[in-house]
């Protein structure tokens, strides 16, 4: 199954299509495109599927959503290797 997960933005680097960013999830770090966010600024939450940024989302809905993931052991995947 494929999931779109939030993470928030921690850094933003290029401009227009090449456009990227540092997003945390849960303290897990990942490079994201965020071409398709172009509202988005450092600090806010986005929704990430596939390595993009598909849309901004409230920090509340953001945590919850992560909150719920983690339950059902949807995020196994980006954690790192011990």
């Amino acid at each position: 199954m494929c999931l779109a997960v939030p993470g928030k933005i921690l850094s933003i680097t290029g401009e227009n299509f090449l456009r990227s960013g540092v997003v945390s999830f849960g303290g897990v770090t990942k490079q994201v495109s965020l071409a398709y966010v172009p509202e988005a600024k450092v600090g806010d939450y986005v929704i990430v599927h596939v390595g993009f940024a598909i849309s901004t989302v409230d920090e509340s809905e953001a945590i919850q959503t992560f909150e719920y993931l983690k339950q059902i052991g949807e995020l196994d995947e980006l954690e790192q290797p011990s």
